[in-house]
């Protein structure tokens, strides 16, 4: 299976089980992977023949800034759905990194890492 690559995609979001958490938010970085066919691009070298990775890069703001989750779980699960509803991919992998997460430990990010395919 071909594969588009998105890394490093930022947005500020209003996340996290603590409603104060919630209402600051904090910053999260998304890494996508976007398994689907790339033959017919690859031939035709038409924008019509692959996957719209600016629109999918919007989608994953839209989501990650104008709607709240407590875990970061349900971010990611929300994200690959809509990509693969919305999108011609077959499986879409995602790395959701909440950067600086307001623990007390220091540390770069905490993150969860999903795979879901087309059903």
């Amino acid at each position: 299976m071909d594969k588009i690559i998105l890394k490093g995609i930022r947005f500020h979001g209003h996340h996290g089980v603590p409603e104060a958490e919630r209402q600051v938010g904090g910053n999260y970085e998304i890494d996508a992977t976007l398994g689907c066919a790339l033959v017919s691009a690859g031939q035709t070298d038409a924008l019509e023949d692959t996957i719209d990775y600016a629109g999918v890069v919007e989608r994953i703001v839209d989501i990650g800034t104008k709607q709240s989750f407590q875990l970061i779980e349900a971010l990611a699960e929300k994200i690959a759905t809509t990509i693969l509803e919305e999108f011609a991919v077959n499986e879409v992998q995602l790395t959701v990194k909440k950067l600086h997460p307001p623990i007390e430990q220091s540390m770069a990010y905490f993150a969860v890492e999903i795979c879901r395919t087309f059903r």
